[in-house]
C-alpha cells in the first residue's frame, strides 16, 4: 500500500524562508511565527499521515453505496470525519464569530494540501463545505449566516455547489432549473443537477445545497440566474432540524476516480429554497465559491503528484534493475537500484521540481487572497484573479502528468492495482475537468483576464518579474546564470505571446483562442520559474549565512537549477505554437474530422 509523509519541512521553508510571512504587513500574519506554524503543520501531518492516508485505498476500493435512499461512505470515513471535526480542522481559517479559528487562508491552504495528498476524496467533503460557507459568509443575510454558518464551520452540516445539469455544463445560460417565488420570501426549486460532489452522505446531520436556478420572468442567459440555499432538512427557528425538504438523490455516479466521494444526481421537486444574494445575481455569488474552489483544485492537482512522487522515489531506491553504466553502485547485490539510471533521475526530477514549484506558487496565490480580503487590496485581488486560471489549469494538467510519470517508475507494477499507484492518476484526472474544464480556464485567461482593468494586472505581473531580476542582478554570479537569465528569457516569451494576441487577435479572434492553452501553460512555467528564482535566492542566502541544514538548501538549489534548465525553456515551444496562428487549428472542415 502506498505511504504518505506530510512534507511539513518544505511547507515551513516556503512560508518562512520564501514568503517570510512573519514580516508581512497582511493582518494576522505577524502571529505566524515559525514555532506556531510548525505546531499546526506537524499536527495536521499526523492526522493526515496516520488517519486519512490509510483510508485512501479503502475509499478507492469500496466506494460509496446508495442503499434504500441512503448513501454510505467507505469503512472508516465516518470515524475519521469525527476526528477531523474534533481537531477543529474544518474551520481553521473561518470566521471566529461562527466558531472558526480565524487563521489566514494561507494556513488553511497549507493544511488543505496535506488533506488532499493523503485522501483527496475524503477531503472534498469538508472542502466543498468551506466553499459553500464562503458564499453564504460573503452574500448571506445576517439571519442566514446565523442559521447555517456555525454548523457548517464545524461540519456538523456539510455543503455543496449545484451548477451542472444534464444538458448544460459550462454554458450555464441553458439552465432549466426553476425557482418559483411563493410570496413569503421562499422559492420552490424544481429541476435536476448532476455531478454534485458530496451531494449526500452519512457524515453529517444536514447538507446545505447552494443551487443555481432561474426565477421565471428574469433575463435570458446567465443574467437571469439566481443562487439559492436549499437545505436537505429544513431548519427550525430554534436551530433544530425539521422536516425533510423535497430534494433527493437520483443516483450516485460510477467514476474513474475519487471513489470515496459521493458524486450524485440531485432531484429537486418543489424543494424550499432561500435566495442567497440578489435576484438574477447568482453568478456573482457563485463565483465566490468557484474562485476559491479553483485554487483548491489546482492544489489537488499537485497534491496527487506529491504523494505519487514520494512513493516513486521510495520504489526507485529499493528496486534493483540493471547496472549503472559508469560503474557498479551496489556490488553486494545482483543489480543497482533504479535511481542510478539517468532516465529515472530525469523522471523523478521532473516530478520533484514541479511539485515544489507548484507548492510555492499556490501558497503565494493564497497569500494574495489574504492580502485582498484582509487589507482590501484591489491590486492583489486583480492579480490573483489573473492567476487563478493558471493555478487551476496548469497545476492540474501537470499534476496528472506527473502522477502518471510516477507510475512509470514502477514499470509494470505501476499498472497493477496491488501497488496503488494508479489511484493517484485516476484521482488527479478529475481536477482537469471539474470547477471549469482546463480549456475553459485557458479561454478565460486569454479572453477575459488579460484585458481585465485595461491589462493592468498582467502588466503588474511583468513588472514584478522585471523588478525581481533587476534588484537581484549581480548579487551572485551563479544565481544570475542559473536563475535570473532563464527567468528573463521565459518572461520575454510570455510578453511576445501577448503582443501576438494584440496584433492578430483583433483581426481574427481565433488567432488568440487557438493559442490560449499554450499561453496558459507558458504562463504557468513563468510563474514556477519566478517561484524557483525566489527559492534559489532564499537557499543561496541561507547557505551564505551558515544555515544549520546545508544539505536541504543545496538540494533546493540543485532542484531549482534543473527546473530552470530543463522545464522553463518550454516557453519557447509554446510561443512557436501560438505564433503559428489559427489556420492550422481551424484548417479542417467539420466533415474532415
Amino acid at each position: 500500500m502506498p505511504q504518505y509523509i506530510a512534507p511539513t519541512k518544505d511547507m515551513q521553508y516556503v512560508l518562512n524562508d520564501v514568503l517570510d510571512v512573519k514580516n508581512s504587513s497582511i493582518p494576522g500574519y505577524a502571529d505566524l511565527d515559525a514555532d506556531f506554524l510548525s505546531a499546526i503543520l506537524e499536527e495536521a501531518g499526523k492526522i493526515t499521515s496516520q488517519v486519512l492516508a490509510p483510508l485512501n485505498a479503502v475509499g478507492d476500493q469500496e466506494g460509496c453505496h446508495f442503499e434504500n435512499g441512503v448513501i454510505r461512505t467507505p469503512t472508516g470515513f465516518k470515524d475519521a470525519f469525527e476526528q477531523v471535526k474534533e481537531g477543529g480542522w474544518t474551520g481553521i481559517d473561518c470566521d471566529p464569530e461562527f466558531g472558526g479559528q480565524g487563521l489566514p487562508y494561507l494556513v488553511g491552504t497549507a493544511v488543505g494540501e496535506m488533506f488532499a495528498s493523503s485522501n483527496m476524496a475524503f477531503g472534498m467533503y469538508q472542502g466543498l463545505t468551506h466553499g459553500a460557507y464562503s458564499a453564504i459568509h460573503a452574500h448571506g443575510t445576517e439571519a442566514q449566516k446565523q442559521t447555517y454558518l456555525p454548523n457548517m464551520v464545524s461540519c456538523d452540516w456539510t455543503g455543496t455547489m449545484n451548477l451542472t445539469e444534464p444538458h448544460c455544463g459550462t454554458d450555464l445560460g441553458l439552465m432549466r432549473t426553476k425557482a418559483e417565488p411563493q410570496g413569503d420570501g421562499t422559492f420552490k426549486i424544481t429541476g435536476q443537477k448532476i455531478f454534485i460532489s458530496a451531494g449526500d452522505h452519512d457524515l453529517s446531520e444536514n447538507v446545505i445545497h447552494l443551487v443555481l436556478a432561474k426565477i421565471p420572468g428574469g433575463p435570458d442567459g446567465v443574467k437571469g440566474i439566481s443562487l439559492f440555499i436549499v437545505p436537505k432538512f429544513m431548519v427550525n427557528e430554534d436551530g433544530s432540524l425539521g422536516a425533510r425538504n423535497a430534494v433527493a438523490v437520483g443516483k450516485i455516479e460510477e467514476k474513474m476516480g475519487i471513489h470515496g466521494n459521493a458524486t450524485c444526481v440531485m432531484n429537486y421537486d418543489g424543494a424550499t429554497g432561500f435566495l442567497l444574494g440578489d435576484e438574477h445575481k447568482g453568478m456573482r455569488a457563485m463565483f465566490t465559491m468557484m474562485n476559491e474552489a479553483r485554487l483548491g483544485v489546482g492544489l489537488q492537482g499537485y497534491s496527487q503528484a506529491e504523494v505519487a512522487y514520494q512513493n516513486a522515489v521510495a520504489y526507485a531506491k529499493d528496486r534493483l534493475q540493471g547496472r549503472d553504466v559508469t560503474g557498479v553502485k551496489n556490488p553486494d547485490g545482483p543489480a543497482d537500484p533504479l535511481i542510478v539510471h539517468p532516465d529515472i533521475r530525469r523522471n523523478l526530477l521532473d516530478q520533484k521540481s514541479f511539485v515544489e514549484g507548484a507548492r510555492a506558487f499556490t501558497f503565494w496565490g493564497a497569500s494574495l487572497i489574504d492580502q485582498a480580503h484582509r487589507e482590501g487590496d484591489a491590486d492583489a485581488n486583480g492579480l490573483i484573479s489573473l492567476l487563478t486560471p493558471v493555478v487551476k489549469g496548469f497545476l492540474t494538467d501537470k499534476g496528472y502528468e506527473y502522477a502518471s510519470a510516477a507510475q512509470q517508475v514502477y514499470g509494470g507494477h505501476g499498472y497493477i492495482e496491488e501497488w496503488g499507484m494508479s489511484q493517484f492518476a485516476r484521482d488527479a484526472r478529475i481536477t482537469m475537468i471539474y470547477e471549469g474544464a482546463n480549456g475553459v480556464q485557458a479561454l478565460d485567461l486569454v479572453g477575459r483576464k488579460l484585458a481585465q482593468d485595461g491589462g493592468k494586472h498582467v502588466m503588474a505581473f511583468f513588472e514584478m518579474v522585471k523588478n525581481f531580476a533587476s534588484e537581484n542582478k549581480g548579487w551572485d554570479e551563479d544565481f544570475d546564470r542559473d536563475f535570473l537569465d532563464p527567468l528573463k528569457a521565459a518572461s520575454k516569451d510570455l510578453q511576445a505571446a501577448g503582443m501576438y494576441f494584440m496584433q492578430n487577435g483583433m483581426k481574427n479572434p481565433n488567432n488568440a483562442l487557438a493559442g490560449s492553452y499554450d499561453y496558459m501553460h507558458m504562463f504557468g512555467h513563468v510563474c514556477l520559474g519566478l517561484m524557483w528564482a525566489r527559492m534559489g535566492k532564499a537557499s543561496i542566502e541561507a547557505l551564505k549565512n551558515g544555515a544549520d541544514d546545508a544539505a536541504f538548501h543545496e538540494t533546493k538549489i540543485k532542484t531549482g537549477r534543473y527546473y530552470m534548465a530543463r522545464q522553463l525553456p518550454a516557453t519557447a515551444l509554446h510561443l512557436a505554437r501560438i505564433q503559428s496562428g489559427a489556420d492550422t487549428v481551424m484548417g479542417l472542415s467539420e466533415d474532415q474530422f
